[in-house]
């Protein structure tokens, strides 16, 4: 992928999102996100709506951030303090802890930030509904994708702004793919060193004369030496 020219894409005046320029933290948190995705192998157009979603949940931030409002606002709320955090606006102690959190502001530390968006969107964690359900194979219902999240609120808006992260995504060349595990063979234990072999003379030896072939020819010079005395 070319991240050169997705942000160029996104830059775009005509793209619709970001304007002109994109901050750096709006840059970390989408390179972030990118990450992730290619790590999971996220096909494109569900890329596209996990992008989208983020750039609303945060106020275009790309970064995870806390349910707006002052204390005495929020303490007002049936869910307090597990108010709406994350690059997903999560709210309930129940719903953070399904993506590993256990306590208040631990959604806004990018590990479970970006489990939170990813799981819940993929896997129906929100609402029951997940990206499957409208983006799969030719179908791609960025509108009805809302549903995901939050029922029909600002469909519109997040559909066009999925579209525009396609086409960055598109322009891109972002393939859908975990990149595969590299595997490396184990070493193979050295294979001793072979025997030598008992070397083999070209000529061998006599074998080793004994006691009684000596003993033998003893016996023969004396018998000679006899013989000689008798003539």
């Amino acid at each position: 992928m070319d991240r050169s020219k997705f942000y160029a894409a996104l830059r775009a005046r005509s793209s619709g999102v970001f304007g002109t320029s994109l901050t750096q933290a709006q840059v970390d948190g989408t390179e972030r996100i990118l990450d992730e995705a290619q790590r999971r192998g996220t096909p494109l157009p569900h890329l596209a709506y996990i992008l989208s979603t983020a750039y609303h949940e945060t106020a275009h931030s790309m970064q995870p951030i806390r349910e707006k409002g002052g204390e005495n606002y929020l303490r007002r709320k049936p869910y307090y303090p597990w108010v709406g955090e994350g690059l997903v606006q999560v709210t309930w102690e129940t719903n953070h802890r399904k993506f590993g959190a256990s306590a208040p502001g631990q959604l806004m530390t990018w590990p479970i930030a970006l489990k939170a968006i990813f799981d819940g969107m993929t896997k129906g964690m929100f609402t029951g509904k997940k990206l499957d359900d409208y983006i799969k194979g030719d179908r791609c219902d960025y509108v009805g994708a809302r549903r995901i999240v939050n029922g029909t609120d600002r469909d519109d808006d997040l559909a066009r702004y999925a579209k525009t992260f396609e086409t960055a995504l598109r322009a891109a060349g972002y393939i859908g793919q975990a990149p595969k595990t590299l595997t490396i063979p184990e070493p193979k234990p050295a294979s001793p060193p072979p025997e030598l072999a008992p070397q083999v003379s070209a000529h061998p030896a006599e074998p080793a004369k004994g006691l009684a072939y000596f003993l033998q020819l003893i016996g023969k010079a004396i018998a000679a030496l006899f013989s000689k005395k008798g003539h």
